[in-house]
């Protein structure tokens, strides 16, 4: 290769990783709530609607349920209906620890070695409703205490899902029965 092919190809190769920089940069960080009572926030959470991961994309009746281990760790479980309200129920045990001081952020590993983040972007001041969401804005949930939320409640919960940079058309509502 002359040394022109190799000053044009170092040259290509720095200009993607500058641009690829740029764009990443041009993402706002995702603020998270200021303090988050952890005990408060544990015990079960319905998933009304997300934009979801390839797992839970045919997910019904979806809750996300979190305890408090004596280590500090959070035991998750992720259950859910496949496919339809009758379909088979599907269970999920990530693995959560919390990262900052806020108790906002927190890891969260399905498989191992994957770990993802885990930002609490809102969280009503009676811990009935949050929103869970990502840097990357690849994917968020809307959950609450209740498996439904008023047309207004689930509006409002949208457009803040929105002012983090998501799309809101790729949200997805999750049917929830119950009982």
């Amino acid at each position: 290769m002359s040394v022109t092919m190799r000053h044009i190809s170092a040259a290509a190769i720095a200009l993607s990783v500058l641009l690829s920089s740029c764009a990443n940069m041009s993402k706002v960080p995702i603020a998270t709530v200021a303090d988050v009572d952890l005990p408060r926030f544990m015990g079960d959470w319905y998933v009304i609607a997300a934009i979801p991961t390839f797992l839970e994309k045919h997910a019904y009746n979806a809750i996300e349920s979190y305890r408090l281990e004596s280590d500090g760790s959070i035991a998750t479980t992720f259950t859910f209906r496949k496919g339809s309200l009758q379909g088979p129920l599907k269970t999920m045990k990530p693995h959560g620890w919390v990262r900052d001081s806020s108790n906002a952020v927190w890891g969260m590993q399905f498989i191992w070695p994957i770990k993802a983040e885990y930002l609490i972007a809102y969280l009503n001041d009676e811990y009935t409703e949050t929103i869970i969401a990502r840097s990357a804005r690849d994917y968020v949930w809307i959950m609450a205490r209740t498996p439904t939320l008023t047309a207004v409640e689930y509006q409002r919960l949208v457009a803040m899902v929105e002012k983090l940079g998501y799309d809101p058309a790729k949200l997805r509502q999750v049917p929830q029965q119950w009982p």
